[in-house]
């Protein structure tokens, strides 16, 4: 039976659109750039390299045909100024939002700069697609706007008090989105993230994420910390699902879809002790010895202790139907790892 993103994707190259990925040069952003192009769409790229690298670009570059690349432009610009976002949503029909300063920690150490791209950069972007009248406007949102509930798996309409400035931030993108729709009747659709995870996901710097720094250590034969004692849980997502979950929201026909958030995840509970042997084992795949074994320290603050997803609103309202759970992803991650390294 052809899934919704199938039949999505079968259709798209007979009827190309223009698309605007902010965050372009990031993780998210080149995962998405790399699909679009493969299905022959016009891509608009916005990126300040703030957390993007050049060399994610030039990767996709090398994946895709030089008649796709040539569909690709790029503006070197920040969402901080509306100038920018203007000029990169012009003759836009879909815009996917990735740009943001990710990151609890990163949050806690300057808020200021979060705040400013998170909500001033957001506000700008929403501005800018509503005055150019685009088709769609599909944003990352995150699972850390569900702070202190304590309901397992984490519903839609149930959220609890932000336990970090990130999460204010991401909070505050739903309730403008909201505004917008009452009041100017422009309608959006939220993805909330849960730990997404993949190719091109950076391993390096002070706030790199969990999967991708401990590969890169285990790799390296550096020491892996785990804050707490292991047992914290996460709904870990392979990026193929958050890109997923994008093309959908910006082409669904429904209307009882617009307006909305979503969980974009797996829908499972995996313990970073469970996630650490993962991550062993498929290592000695490629020379790695199983050998290490990681060091307990303190719990993170702002770190919530456990997340699951329920993504069964994203499933009934948007046909969302993950293709990776977070051993498959590991899999199929494990190699651009191990390549990127220099270690195959």
């Amino acid at each position: 039976m052809t899934t919704t993103y199938e039949s999505i994707c079968s259709t798209l190259p007979k009827s190309p659109k223009c698309w605007l990925i902010t965050g372009v040069a990031g993780f998210i952003g080149s995962n998405l750039l790399e699909t679009l192009l493969r299905l022959d769409q016009q891509v608009v790229g916005l990126d300040n390299f703030a957390t993007g690298h050049q060399r994610n670009l030039d990767e996709v570059q090398s994946l895709v045909s030089p008649q796709q690349w040539a569909r690709f432009q790029f503006i070197n610009g920040d969402i901080r100024k509306l100038e920018d976002c203007r000029k990169a949503c012009t003759g836009i029909d879909y815009v996917l939002h990735q740009a943001a300063l990710g990151s609890v920690p990163r949050s806690l150490d300057d808020p200021i700069t979060s705040n400013s791209t998170n909500i001033d950069g957001f506000l700008n972007m929403l501005v800018a697609a509503r005055d150019a009248q685009v088709k769609s406007f599909t944003y990352a949102a995150s699972s850390s706007t569900y702070g202190d509930h304590p309901g397992l798996p984490k519903v839609e309409d149930r959220i609890g008090k932000p336990l970090s400035p990130y999460a204010v931030t991401k909070y505050v993108n739903e309730l403008y989105s909201d505004v917008f729709a009452r009041n100017y009747n422009f309608q959006s659709i939220g993805l909330r993230y849960f730990n997404v995870f993949g190719r091109r996901q950076d391993p390096d710097g002070q706030y790199a994420a969990v999967i991708p720094k401990w590969a890169s250590a285990l790799i390296k034969g550096e020491q892996v910390y785990i804050n707490g004692d292991g047992e914290t849980s996460r709904d870990f997502c392979y990026v193929a699902n958050a890109v997923q979950a994008n093309i959908l929201a910006a082409t669904t026909t429904n209307p009882e879809a617009k307006n909305q958030v979503y969980n974009v995840a797996a829908g499972d509970q995996t313990s970073l002790n469970i996630l650490f042997e993962l991550l062993r084992e498929n290592l000695q795949d490629y020379g790695v010895p199983s050998i290490s074994k990681p060091l307990y320290r303190d719990f993170r603050s702002g770190d919530v202790r456990h997340s699951q997803a329920s993504i069964t609103k994203a499933q009934y309202l948007l046909g969302y139907a993950h293709t990776h759970r977070l051993a498959d992803g590991i899999k199929d991650a494990m190699p651009w790892y191990a390549a990127m390294l220099g270690k195959f």
